[in-house]
């Protein structure tokens, strides 16, 4: 199945944070979100709820757990047993109630700049304390997770470690060994790993993405997926996420949750990812293609305009972590891109120390798009 981008012009009718936080002549690719049309599939599910006037509450069980095991299974061998598995609004919102029930206040929570810049603030929200270990690496060779880090961090008092599986921005697809260390490494410490998979859908066919409670009963004891359809089918605005477990002391906790967490699902994003997880792998497969060709052309387009930013393809996501300390343009590279180039990237130095001279770009846009933001960017440099 072929998914294209739509045209520029159908996009500016949009009134998301995409296409809303900057004027018409900027061209936006800093907030995950993708310029692909919905999936047909997903599209008539929540046009016909609301033809329905069903837009009440979320129902207290549904159809979303069996289809996320049965695609966990499909698509990457995974098992999950679909009683485990909770929803609520979104990763973020997962990602602190888990953490507030696995940790208590003040107590250290590891995560690896640089990361998702809203970890900083999910983990202060929950109550605990940043514990920086950096990946290990760098954009010439590739990044890995600092195994070596991550045991003094425990060693030294962190109870929590929270993982980015795939990783953003660098667009990593995590090992099985490496995870299978953090699982093992966790358990010595009698620690828990909260692993944030939204993008695991979005890998590519030359990487694989692991599941960190699949790789082994000690990650089945100590982990917690969360994650969510939202990436993968631009569902952001739906507000739906799921809690996964597997076992082990964390089942109890995440399933006895306050009803007011569950609650906060919406039943649109409830009905659009059940029918994502059921009857999108073909359109996912599709857009797969298209961010697979845009990854690449991306690294043409830098060979010919823009030589010395430095990029490494995503083995996952649609985002590229570009480094341009070469070009001098500053600590935060996407501030002096909008006022010359008029070019919106998401700003490196929020996701980390490791941010400083970097900018994130979203490649999920059309190639006429990509191209137009390259071009710009090679005029001021």
């Amino acid at each position: 199945m072929d998914v294209t981008a739509d045209p520029i012009d159908r996009l500016r009718q949009r009134t998301s944070m995409k296409w809303r936080a900057f004027p018409d002549d900027v061209l936006p690719l800093f907030v995950a979100e993708t310029d692909y049309p919905l999936a047909p599939p997903i599209a008539e599910a929540v046009v016909s709820a609301i033809r329905n006037s069903d837009t009440g509450y979320a129902p207290p069980t549904s159809e979303l757990p069996e289809a996320f095991a049965t695609f966990a299974a499909s698509r990457w061998g995974w098992t999950v047993d679909p009683a485990q598995v909770w929803t609520t609004t979104d990763v973020g919102v997962a990602i602190v109630e888990t953490l507030r029930r696995v940790t208590k206040p003040g107590e250290g929570v590891i995560i690896n700049p640089p990361v998702y810049f809203p970890f900083f603030d999910l983990v202060a929200e929950s109550g605990a304390r940043v514990v920086e270990v950096p990946l290990a690496g760098g954009i010439d060779d590739g990044w890995s997770l600092d195994l070596e880090g991550i045991e003094r961090a425990f060693r030294d008092g962190a109870t929590a470690y929270l993982l980015c599986n795939p990783h953003n921005p660098v667009g990593r697809a995590h090992s099985a060994d490496e995870l299978r260390a953090v699982a093992d490494l966790a358990a010595k410490y009698g620690a828990t790993v909260v692993s944030d998979e939204i993008h695991g859908p979005l890998t590519y066919p030359d990487a694989v993405f692991t599941p960190f409670l699949s790789v082994s009963d000690a990650a089945r004891e100590v982990g917690v997926c969360v994650t969510a359809a939202s990436k993968a089918w631009n569902l952001a605005g739906l507000k739906c996420a799921i809690m996964v477990t597997a076992g082990g002391p964390n089942q109890p906790i995440i399933g006895t949750m306050p009803d007011e967490v569950y609650w906060r699902t919406s039943i649109l994003g409830l009905k659009a990812s059940t029918v994502g997880y059921r009857e999108g792998a073909g359109w996912l497969d599709g857009i797969l293609t298209s961010l697979d060709a845009n990854r690449r052309l991306m690294s043409t387009l830098l060979a010919e305009h823009l030589p010395t930013v430095k990029y490494r393809m995503p083995e996952a996501t649609y985002l590229a972590w570009l480094d341009f300390r070469g070009l001098g343009w500053g600590d935060d590279p996407a501030a002096h891109a909008l006022e010359h180039a008029k070019v919106a990237l998401s700003n490196g130095p929020p996701f980390g120390t490791p941010g400083v001279g970097f900018a994130r770009l979203n490649l999920a846009c059309s190639p006429e798009t990509l191209t137009e933001a390259v071009t710009r960017l090679a005029r001021i440099r």
